[in-house]
């Protein structure tokens, strides 16, 4: 077994501790017994908790980061209708849900705002959800869809959170991200 594959081992645990019980219960040892490794590689690979949680973060953010370029690619120049956002908007959000490794980024976004070597990493992610949309609203038509892509992220983001707070059903996310964009073109005539 590798080094590399120790540390990815390793951080898809942290991932998986932080999704289902919080930052709290990410220690070494539990780590260790998580991922099936010993004590002393989390040590060598990371040096502290924060490098830890920062690393699985960034680690979330890359694959992610790639996954909404991806998807941003198929998007860029073509037409979309609203129903297609709103659509592509509930896949998004649905996959980031209800899993421990989807959930574990919203604990670290929180935790970013008490550790702030956690925050670049959570500011790129949210980066790549801005670009994202920044497409989506190009692709609609939307009128000056830079000063409402960050906008329709904070909507989406604020739902999910409610969402994987209270179980509520996927219609809200994608009827608010319809009112929101309709309400833009409506402000442009």
């Amino acid at each position: 077994m590798g080094n590399t594959d120790v540390r990815e081992r390793i951080l898809t645990a942290a991932l998986h501790i932080v999704g289902t019980e919080g930052v709290p219960a990410v220690t070494n040892r539990r780590i260790a017994t998580e991922a099936a490794v010993s004590l002393g590689s989390i040590t060598y690979h990371f040096t502290s908790q924060s490098d830890l949680l920062r690393a699985a973060l960034t680690e979330f953010v890359a694959g992610e980061t790639a996954r909404l370029r991806d998807l941003a690619e198929t998007y860029r120049g073509n037409g979309l209708s609203l129903e297609d956002a709103a659509t592509l908007t509930e896949q998004v959000a649905l996959d980031l849900a209800f899993s421990a490794e989807r959930i574990a980024p919203f604990e670290l976004y929180i935790q970013a705002g008490r550790d702030p070597e956690l925050r670049s990493a959570a500011a790129a992610c949210f980066a790549a959800y801005d670009e994202l949309t920044l497409t989506i609203l190009t692709a609609l038509g939307v009128p000056q869809p830079e000063t409402l892509a960050s906008t329709v992220v904070a909507t989406i983001a604020g739902l999910q959170l409610r969402r994987l707070a209270t179980g509520a059903g996927g219609q809200e996310i994608s009827s608010a991200l319809l009112q929101l964009i309709g309400g833009a073109f409506m402000l442009d005539r």
